[in-house]
């Protein structure tokens, strides 16, 4: 005979089935709200298409539509709503090119970029990395997509705003510049490196939406012990996806050569001392307030280690700086 299971079990079971049927049926009720809107949005397109209703209706249908739509149905139907209903379907007129992952919030924010390819990107990158609206919000204001595309030529940013980034290599984890604008910190304080490493811990989870997926925080001044000798680097991370430590060193002004003889020495302790099976060579990031190209090529050159040097800024990227660089290259 089957054991009856006791009353706070039997409570949390259906507690259980309770919520996983909320997030079923929230998600059916999300994906149906999306097809409609866009249904709405392709007869809005085909009626302002057709000849004579255009010439009769013009610039006011959208006016129209609100003011009757609203009426009849409530809330919801307002005259930049329809536009932005409309903008959907010329942004995705192929209903498969939808994703059912993403809700109606998810397509308002993205359908705000300026080109299809970055549509395309946020798109793809908000599946790839589960990302929320707020997250999503936070990456479109930090220009993700015009950060990555400038490190790539033609050909790889037309396939990162198809399939958006993916993470193969050691250097698709890298950003420059990376953005630390959730810090707070007024561009003109004189912070020390440590209060930056300590705020970067105090907003661990923001820190880790800009590194980007597959970060585990490990720890931070982690102790390397030389001869007698002591080092700490700033954090460590272990990417899962590359199956490797990262190892970040935070220099608040130029970075110099030292830091990046530092940096190499700290990856041989690591690869030595620290992998196990299954490890692969471990990434170094020298993250500084600014950097000498020249330097860090002369500095980098020969090092057979996976070593990067970036810059990190406490501020939002200027938009359009980057959007005129991002179309020389294309």
């Amino acid at each position: 005979m089957k054991e009856v299971p006791p009353y706070n079990g039997l409570v949390q079971q259906i507690g259980s089935l309770l919520d996983a049927g909320r997030a079923q049926a929230g998600r059916a009720i999300n994906t149906i709200l999306v097809q409609t809107y866009w249904q709405i949005g392709r007869h809005i397109v085909e009626f302002e298409q057709g000849g004579n209703a255009k010439a009769e209706y013009g610039a006011n249908l959208l006016d129209r539509l609100s003011k009757e739509l609203t009426l009849a149905y409530g809330k919801g139907f307002s005259r930049s709503n329809l536009f932005q209903i409309r903008q959907f379907y010329t942004r995705f007129p192929k209903i498969q090119t939808q994703s059912g992952q993403l809700s109606w919030s998810h397509y308002n924010e993205i359908l705000k970029a300026d080109t299809d390819l970055e549509v395309s990107f946020y798109t793809r990158q908000c599946e790839k990395e589960d990302w929320s609206v707020r997250e999503l919000k936070r990456q479109m204001k930090s220009l993700l997509f015009q950060r990555l595309a400038l490190s790539k030529d033609k050909a790889g940013i037309l396939q990162i705003a198809e399939q958006g980034a993916d993470v193969q290599k050691p250097a698709d984890i890298l950003k420059d510049p990376y953005v630390f604008e959730f810090l707070g910190i007024p561009q003109q304080y004189h912070y020390k490196e440590g209060e930056l490493e300590e705020k970067l811990i105090q907003n661990l989870e923001q820190f880790l939406l800009e590194l980007g997926k597959g970060f585990a925080f490990i720890g931070r001044q982690y102790k390397i012990s030389l001869a007698n000798r002591h080092f700490f680097v700033d954090l460590v991370f272990y990417h899962r996806i590359l199956k490797c430590f990262v190892l970040i060193d935070l220099k608040r002004g130029e970075i110099e050569h030292q830091d990046i003889g530092q940096m190499n020495l700290y990856l041989n302790y690591f690869a030595k001392e620290e992998n196990v099976e299954g490890d692969n060579p471990p990434i170094g990031i020298v993250l500084g307030a600014y950097k000498d190209q020249v330097l860090v090529e002369y500095a980098t050159e020969n090092i057979s280690n996976q070593l990067f040097v970036s810059k990190y800024q406490l501020y939002l990227p200027d938009k359009a700086a980057l959007s005129a660089e991002l179309e020389k290259l294309l």
